[in-house]
């Protein structure tokens, strides 16, 4: 199998072997009591959901996170049978799905569970419960709420209370005090939990920083996102490096056309860009509907293993390059990952965009193919075209 399995010079290279890597370091991190949701939302952060899941599970990961609902659907139909909870908010009439589909949901809202009890289904639905302890979202925020809805919980056998959880605004900053804060808020809360609801039920507060920084605080099990895909959470995270991790997605292209251009001669739409000597550009096949956007004009990318500017403003499907040189159409260009001896980092691509690593997978669109690796070895080729 090679990119001949789709017909454009661009793609995405996912390494799984990586996705693995990532979890057995932190499984070396945390107690041995406290097990890993993956979380493959958001198509995976854009590695594939599918595809990172059962990798995720075949290195050890115990259960899957997603947002949505059709996201879980979409694992339970390509043969997924690990638990999955959707995090965000399902709409009550979907309910019998979920049951149906044996996903756990997540619940903070009385009304809401008034309106699922008017749906029908003969499955249990299994619920997390959300607390609101300084993130803002969403989740209930007081023992009174709590109270409400453990009442209408209590009073349906169908629905079945499974965890509760949080979420943290500021694991990854230096300054932990707001961390603590909400640390403190979820105990208390806790606490009054056990007093009022006699059942046991799991626990799962940590995301990628606070399972990295503070593991002997876990629960039952964390939420491993975006450190699961290679990449830490913040810069702070980054230089504590409390655990290895390898980054899995890459970003490839090849030049398809190259030309010598006089001085004074300009580029793309806008001509904001004109040559200032004689100059070898080249143009790649990728462009702002593959996700590749125009405020990365400017931005480095690799031929030969040496960084070349993005020169001119980036079209719908294609950008132009500086080069130093006359090189052959078919050459490889990186535009995320490593080449010879230098690499383009997610986090550098982020701070360039004066935004944060999550996002840069993210938004390569589905117009990009993935190559999924093991060891070096593709295994798998997925082209939505």
């Amino acid at each position: 199998m090679s990119i001949e399995a789709f017909y454009r010079d661009t793609w995405a290279e996912i390494d799984l072997s990586a996705i693995e890597y990532n979890i057995e370091q932190m499984q070396k991190r945390l107690p041995q009591h406290t097990g890993i949701y993956a979380v493959v939302k958001a198509d995976a952060y854009g590695h594939g959901d599918v595809q990172v899941a059962k990798q995720a599970l075949r290195a050890g990961a115990k259960r899957l996170a997603v947002s949505l609902l059709d996201e879980a659907v979409k694992l339970r139909r390509a043969g997924v049978t690990a638990p999955i909870l959707v995090m965000g908010w399902s709409r009550p009439e979907d309910m019998p799905i979920a049951a149906e589909n044996d996903i756990a949901v997540t619940v903070f809202q009385k009304e809401w569970v008034d309106q699922v009890k008017e749906t029908s289904f003969n499955k249990p639905l299994k619920l997390h419960m959300k607390w609101d302890t300084g993130m803002g979202r969403v989740g209930i925020r007081s023992t009174k709420e709590m109270d409400t809805l453990l009442s209408v919980i209590k009073a349906s056998p169908l629905l079945e209370l499974q965890a509760l959880y949080t979420h943290f605004a500021t694991a990854d900053e230096e300054d932990l005090t707001y961390y603590q804060e909400q640390t403190a808020r979820f105990q208390d809360m806790y606490e009054h939990f056990k007093r009022v609801w006699p059942h046991p039920v799991e626990i799962h507060t940590g995301n990628s920083a606070a399972s990295q920084r503070f593991p002997e605080h876990m629960h039952h099990f964390v939420r491993f996102g975006i450190s699961m895909y290679g990449l830490y959470p913040s810069p702070v995270v980054k230089k504590e490096r409390p655990i290895d991790l390898n980054p899995s997605f890459s970003l490839k292209s090849q030049l398809i056309h190259v030309k010598k251009m006089d001085s004074n001669e300009a580029i793309s739409y806008g001509a904001t860009y004109q040559t200032e000597e004689e100059e070898w550009i080249g143009t790649i096949p990728i462009g702002y509907a593959d996700g590749w956007i125009r405020k990365l004009q400017g931005m480095d990318v690799l031929v030969d293993g040496k960084r070349h500017p993005i020169v001119g403003r980036i079209c719908m499907d294609q950008c132009m390059i500086k080069l130093d040189r006359e090189y052959s159409v078919g050459t490889k260009v990186t535009l995320i990952g490593k080449q010879g001896n230098e690499i383009i980092h997610t986090d550098e691509l982020a701070d360039y965009l004066e935004t944060i690593n999550y996002e840069i997978p993210c938004m390569i669109s589905y117009r990009v193919p993935r190559m999924y690796f093991i060891n070096g070895h593709i295994v798998e080729v997925d082209n939505t075209l």
